[in-house]
């Protein structure tokens, strides 16, 4: 991480622009609640008090859940895919980079997807909690149900069965579920609007090509002081 480590991100400070930081996921599985389960290290391209936008460039060493022999975690059925021995492992994160936008209390963040020569492709909402800034970035935790959005104003759900089995094998009790649902109903009420960061013209925004691909540090899973209580 480039300049971080005496940063008190509790007290307003942002991140320039070209900055590296970690863009966390903490994992809900019995037995590992709050470990971190996905990390992305990402660029930072603007950091305001009303939007973080983070580049993850292609080709970037991520963290990612995985089955304790190693198994990708989509390929066990989905009856047992949230309560099934897991750890993590490292890996690349392959094909194009991803733009990923979140206003601080939001309870999602939108990830921009393009294809061959910039040819924009779809938003993707992601339903997860508020994240939580700390010096090397932010956490949050993922809440599987998830929006497509595309560039002709349509949309539609994503992952429902997961959703529905995350509540069922006890990673989401009532209150949450129904939470996590409240927080899908007010983002799809933004895109019938179409407001920003739909409206923002994000999908013509292109990455700095002198920034280099951030780099998975050491200390990637580490839980800052104010996180602990």
């Amino acid at each position: 991480m480039t300049g971080t480590d005496a940063r008190d991100a509790t007290h307003g400070t942002h991140w320039a622009p070209g900055e590296h930081i970690l863009w966390r996921y903490r994992d809900h599985a019995p037995g590992l609640r709050g470990r971190v389960h996905i990390c992305r290290p990402v660029t930072v391209v603007q950091d305001t008090d009303e939007l973080l936008a983070v580049w993850m460039a292609p080709g970037t060493e991520c963290v990612k859940p995985v089955l304790a022999d190693g198994t990708p975690v989509h390929e066990e059925p989905l009856a047992t895919r949230y309560t099934a021995p897991r750890t993590t492992a490292r890996s690349q994160w392959f094909g194009g980079g991803v733009l990923k936008l979140a206003r601080p209390a939001d309870p999602w963040s939108v990830w921009l997807f393009w294809g061959d020569d910039w040819e924009f492709r779809s938003w993707y909402v992601n339903l997860e909690s508020p994240r939580v800034r700390w010096d090397g970035g932010v956490d949050s935790e993922d809440h599987f149900l998830d929006i497509s959005v595309y560039p002709d104003r349509t949309w539609l759900w994503r992952d429902e069965d997961e959703f529905a089995q995350a509540q069922r094998s006890g990673l989401i009790g009532p209150e949450e579920a129904a939470g996590v649902r409240a927080a899908g109903r007010a983002a799809v009420d933004l895109i019938k609007a179409w407001g920003p960061p739909f409206s923002s013209g994000w999908q013509d925004w292109r990455p700095d090509p002198s920034w280099d691909v951030p780099v998975l540090p050491e200390g990637w899973d580490r839980t800052p002081a104010h996180m602990t209580s």
